[in-house]
């Protein structure tokens, strides 16, 4: 009986984790913070990510912090949203399907998910691996064009429609299926004698 309950809870952490994933970041992710995410620099920020210096509006004592600092905080509160929404998946599903997952497995799994989605979310890993998998060019040449509030053309690198967007899900799929397969065996290792 253990092979069947291994698969079929496999199957339904791995529909929490993989299958929530797109709603995660497409539904629930703010735009402030899908646009603020990767900021990089010691410049100096306003919340919504805008360059000090280059805001078309008065904003004389609004907080403003460097640019790294407010990508990683965009990152942490989209990671934070993402883990705790695929989480309650995770219990939910299992548990509607009778099964209760040790708190320790479906943490490890959470944490697997949690950790490597603000990696690649934040850029700098993302474009190493890139590299590495000889993918640049293709993050490099399949951008998408939007219209900006002037109706100018632009290309975007990383929005919808762009090879970023499809290699970042692609990656993030298979830290599911990884992050599934733990939380699975973590939960039913005790059982296997």
């Amino acid at each position: 009986m253990l092979p069947i309950e291994r698969l079929a809870l496999f199957g339904t952490i791995l529909s929490a984790f993989g299958e929530i994933h797109p709603f995660c970041d497409q539904w629930a992710q703010g735009s402030t913070t899908a646009r603020c995410k990767r900021l990089y620099g010691s410049h100096q920020v306003y919340r919504d990510g805008v360059r000090v210096g280059e805001e078309s509006d008065d904003r004389t004592g609004a907080p403003t912090t460097t640019a790294s600092a407010r990508g990683r905080r965009a990152a942490a509160v989209h990671v934070a949203t993402y883990t705790a929404i695929q989480t309650g998946a995770a219990i939910a599903l299992t548990r509607a399907f009778g099964y209760r997952v040790p708190a320790s497995a479906l943490t490890a799994g959470a944490v697997i998910n949690g950790a490597t989605h603000m990696v690649i979310d934040r850029g700098a890993a993302f474009l190493w691996l890139a590299d590495k998998a000889s993918k640049r060019g293709y993050v490099d040449h399949c951008h998408a064009v939007r219209l900006d509030e002037n109706g100018t053309p632009v290309a975007e690198e990383n929005g919808p429609g762009t090879a970023w967007i499809e290699l970042d899900a692609a990656l993030h799929r298979i830290v599911g299926v990884a992050a599934a397969a733990v939380t699975t065996w973590l939960a039913t290792r005790q059982r296997q004698n």
